[in-house]
């Protein structure tokens, strides 16, 4: 499914003029150019090698490859140690060889790149020296519109966005939407900037924007903002400036299925009779971490004989949480724990057949489904800043909702044309 997208900064005629090349244009990364220049040495008027560090490679092993004998590479080290400590040198990153064009091929220059924003220069030419040099960035926005198509890495992939840009909007969803109840064809749209070295390498999603999801029935919008402008902490807030961070996390694990839900009557699978099923079961590999939903103290850790082994954790005077088929505990009763630590691993013990985690939850001494209630929000943003947070987010949600509307009209063309 062909994701619509735009720019900013251009104008959306272009945009659609340009759709293909544009897309081929930023991911995956465009074909490498032949390098012509970099920090100074140009690439014609040396024989250049361009080579990664092996395992075993050592600054000296690699100068004295290159006719410098052992008393050379020492004195070079000695007067490089300062700007430059070859033994952070790792493996696997790459390294460049300056080396004259004649026959004695004579090493001018070393660089070592540990990414690829900088670079390590250890400069013979003249006299020994070494320093450090910086790539520039470019950053450039993009905003998307497209709908769920598998998983949420798996979509973004699909619309040539860093898969790795949906465990940033897993965490700033986890109070406020269950991934695991987002259907396939669910709509959403992101803004977010890419970094790109030298203009044109691609190098990743530098940050997030701004994001909407439908989930029942609406659109739940995030934008990031700074309340504290000097201390620049951001958390992220809905359209009308309320806090998208609640007192509970939806979920004890990410991303994984929900196979029974809390009921008052359910088959159960070990036991063959129906009985009332008091939590929602996440299945899950055995070994996936398992997170306390809500900071609190551990009021049990342990193991019985239908709940295998559990931990159950008491968040205030009204709320208290378990977690049951555990196959590790990772932590001890009395324990504080925070919201979205890890406090044990999936398993099977107990009544099980599978693995998986039974999550309960109790509201005054009562289990309850903890889908159904209206959890507790944190702190609203403070009104002092209200004005300055509607500024930033009105031109960001405009641009969402255009390329939303813009994505919704394409996908209605489609149908109408399968019909």
């Amino acid at each position: 499914m062909k994701t619509v997208f735009i720019l900013s900064g251009l104008l959306l005629v272009l945009a659609s003029c340009k759709e293909e090349s544009e897309q081929d244009w930023y991911y995956p990364t465009p074909p490498p150019k032949t390098k012509v220049e970099e920090f100074g040495f140009r690439y014609k008027e040396f024989n250049v090698v361009q080579d990664t560090i092996e395992s075993g490679d050592t600054f000296g092993s690699i100068l004295s490859t290159q006719n410098l004998n052992g008393q050379r590479v020492f004195d070079i080290v000695e007067t490089i140690k300062d700007s430059f400590d070859v033994r952070s040198m790792q493996r696997g990153k790459p390294i460049v060889l300056f080396r004259t064009k004649d026959k004695t091929k004579k090493l001018q220059a070393f660089f070592y790149q540990p990414d690829r924003t900088h670079c390590y220069i250890v400069d013979l030419r003249d006299s020994v020296k070494a320093y450090q040099r910086t790539r520039p960035l470019r950053f450039n926005t993009r905003t998307i519109a497209s709908a769920l198509d598998g998983s949420l890495s798996e979509t973004l992939d699909k619309a040539k966005v860093d898969p790795a840009l949906a465990t940033q909007i897993a965490k700033v969803y986890a109070w406020s939407i269950d991934f695991f109840k987002l259907q396939r064809g669910a709509h959403f749209g992101i803004t977010f900037t890419e970094r790109y070295v030298n203009d044109t390498v691609y190098d990743g999603v530098d940050s997030l924007k701004a994001a909407f999801f439908e989930y029942k029935g609406q659109r739940i919008y995030a934008f990031p903002f700074a309340q504290d402008e000097k201390s620049g902490k951001l958390e992220y807030f809905d359209e009308q400036g309320k806090a998208l961070k609640s007192f509970f996390l939806k979920a004890p694990l990410k991303f994984i299925n929900i196979t029974s839900r809390y009921t008052r009557s359910r088959f159960h699978p070990v036991q063959k009779i129906w009985k009332a099923h008091n939590g929602t079961d996440y299945a899950a590999p055995t070994g996936t971490p398992i997170m306390t939903t809500a900071s609190g103290v551990v009021e049990q850790a342990g193991y019985t004989a239908g709940n295998g082994n559990f931990v159950k954790v008491k968040h205030d005077r009204t709320f208290t949480t378990q977690y049951l088929h555990m196959s590790r505990i990772l932590v001890r009763r009395g324990q504080r724990v925070s919201q979205g630590q890890e406090i044990g691993k999936v398993g099977s013990t107990g009544l099980a057949t599978g693995p998986h985690v039974c999550y309960r939850f109790w509201k005054n001494g009562t289990q309850v489904d903890p889908l159904r209630l209206n959890l507790p929000h944190s702190a609203a943003m403070n009104p002092k800043y209200k004005a300055r947070f509607i500024q930033q987010m009105t031109p960001l949600k405009s641009e969402l909702d255009r390329i939303a509307h813009l994505y919704e009209e394409k996908e209605l063309m489609q149908k109408s044309k399968g019909k």
